[in-house]
């Protein structure tokens, strides 16, 4: 399938900023299942400064705010292939080593309520993995509904599962938690999903992937009760939503007072 993406985030300052740089997670990965036919980035009152991969093999480009700047806006836009691989991304790659998805961080680390949840839904004896993995997904489905505007990006899983609500980036860190409780090596994604109903998305997505022996990283969006399919872009990967995150940074004498996205993602003809 072949996607295009346009990716639009505009962020005001309550007053000028004197100096801000931010880390910008927002190419997505030539990987297993997906590759990048064009890819563009655009910046209004910041530039370029240095584009390297992090230890996720993330591409992450590095921009300076410009002086004085009021507002910031990063555009994102392009063209990717995707394949239908029934979430199986296969064999681990990057600069961490399996064992670093083991630990808990501190979206993740479960408290008393996500220790009992996972009591309840613990892993039967001789239950194969990915077996475990579904019937997971679909019990924080069910305990964790889905409501915009209960949660934010600190938000952590404990959090989540006490509250019962929230968005998918909880389903993730709540997912990735048990996981790992499981001996489970599991990571955060970030990315977009072409919802079929629409050409403008709510927001970016975030799902889950986990390691399975002899299949390797398998993906499960939890919001949606399935594994992702070819109308999902991989952007970034990490132990949780901090190593992913589209933007992150800081500003000197420019506090964020607002913030704006909008996310445009539909299926185009391979001969265009």
């Amino acid at each position: 399938m072949r996607l295009t993406v346009r990716h639009t985030t505009r962020y005001n300052f309550a007053e000028p900023a004197s100096h801000g740089l931010q880390r910008l997670r927002l190419t997505p990965k030539s990987t297993q299942g997906q590759e990048i036919v064009d890819w563009h980035m655009r910046f209004e009152n910041a530039h370029e400064e240095l584009v390297y991969e992090d230890q996720h093999h993330n591409a992450v480009t590095l921009v300076s705010v410009e002086e004085d700047a009021r507002y910031v806006v990063v555009e994102c836009f392009g063209t990717v292939d995707t394949h239908d691989n029934a979430g199986v991304i296969g064999r681990h790659a990057g600069h961490l080593p399996l064992w670093s998805f083991m630990g808990q961080t501190k979206l993740t680390r479960p408290g008393p309520a996500l220790k009992a949840f996972l009591r309840d839904h613990a892993r039967e004896e001789h239950e194969p993995p990915l077996e475990f993995l579904h019937r997971l997904s679909s019990a924080i489905r069910k305990s964790i509904e889905y409501r915009i505007g209960e949660t934010g990006v600190s938000t952590t899983a404990e959090e989540a599962i006490v509250q019962g609500g929230g968005v998918c980036q909880d389903h993730a860190h709540v997912f990735i938690s048990a996981a790992r409780e499981a001996d489970i090596p599991a990571r955060y994604v970030s990315g977009y999903l072409m919802m079929n109903d629409r050409i403008e998305q709510e927001a970016t997505h975030a799902w889950a992937e986990a390691h399975v022996d002899g299949l390797g990283w398998v993906g499960f969006d939890i919001s949606n009760g399935i594994s992702p399919d070819p109308r999902y872009i991989r952007v970034a990967t990490g132990r949780d939503y901090r190593d992913a995150a589209p933007i992150t940074g800081i500003s000197v004498g420019g506090r964020t007072q607002d913030m704006d996205v909008q996310v445009a993602v539909e299926q185009q003809s391979e001969q265009q």
